[in-house]
C-alpha cells in the first residue's frame, strides 16, 4: 500500500473487561487520532455498545481482528503490529506500506509478560511486527510515539520519562506513586491520559478509608 493515506489505528481489546484505567487510555488515543481509531474484539469488554457508552462514538467491532479480513484489510501483509518484543524498530519510511497499525489493548504488567506477542502477534504470522524502543509504554503512549514516527521522527528520538513519579495529596497526606512504565515527555512532563492522576488519587483515598474503618 502506498496510496498516501495514513493507516487506521486499531486497538485490539485484549483485557477481559473495561477497567476505568484502560477507558482513560482509549479516550486519550481517540483525542489524538480522531476518526482513524478503530476498536476490535470489543466483546471481551462487554461489546461495542458498552464501549461507546464510556469512550464516546468510535468505529467498533465486537469481532477480533482476524475475523475482519475484507473489512479492515485485504491481506495480512497490510498489517503492522506494534509489539514491544519485535526485533526491528519502526522506521518512518515504511509506514506507507501498511493499511492498519495495531496496538494491543492491554494494561502493562510489571515486569512485562510479553502479552502482545502471545495474544496478538502470533495470530498474524505474515503481519509486520515493529518495536518503538526498549521501554514498555502505555497504550496511549505507544500511539503518541507512533504518531511522531509517522511525522518522520525515529522512535528512539522521541523523548520519554522513565518510571515517572507522581506526587499528590490525599486526605491531607502526601503521596508519591511511581508508574513502572515509560511515558512520552511533552512540555517537560510525562504525557498521561487525562484523568489518570485523579483515578490514582481515588484509589489511594479508598485504601485510606478502608484503613480508618478497620
Amino acid at each position: 500500500m502506498s496510496s498516501g493515506k495514513r493507516p487506521l489505528i486499531v486497538i485490539e481489546h485484549l483485557e477481559d473487561h473495561l477497567s476505568r484505567w484502560i477507558v482513560l487510555e482509549y479516550k486519550h488515543v481517540k483525542s489524538m487520532v480522531g476518526s482513524r481509531l478503530v476498536v476490535t474484539n470489543a466483546k471481551l469488554g462487554g461489546g461495542c455498545e458498552k464501549l461507546k457508552n464510556v469512550i464516546g462514538e468510535v468505529r467498533c467491532y465486537d469481532e477480533p481482528l482476524d475475523m475482519l479480513k475484507g473489512e479492515l484489510y485485504s491481506r495480512e501483509e497490510e498489517i503492522l503490529i506494534l509489539d514491544p518484543k519485535a526485533e526491528k524498530l519502526l522506521e518512518p519510511q515504511e509506514i506507507s506500506m501498511y493499511k492498519i497499525v495495531v496496538v494491543g489493548g492491554i494494561l502493562g504488567d510489571h515486569p512485562p509478560r510479553g502479552r502482545t506477542s502471545k495474544l496478538l502477534s502470533k495470530r498474524f504470522p505474515r503481519a509486520a511486527k515493529r518495536s518503538l524502543g526498549p521501554y514498555q509504554l502505555s497504550i496511549d503512549g505507544a500511539v503518541y510515539v507512533y504518531l511522531q514516527v509517522e511525522r518522520g521522527v525515529k522512535p528512539l528520538d522521541v523523548p520519554l520519562v522513565i518510571k515517572p513519579k507522581i506526587k499528590f495529596t490525599v486526605m491531607g497526606l502526601e503521596y508519591e506513586v511511581e508508574l513502572p512504565f515509560a511515558y512520552p515527555k511533552v512540555g517537560n512532563k510525562p504525557l498521561l491520559a487525562p484523568g489518570l492522576i485523579e483515578l490514582l488519587k481515588e484509589g489511594l483515598a479508598y485504601e485510606e478509608y478502608k484503613l480508618v474503618q478497620s
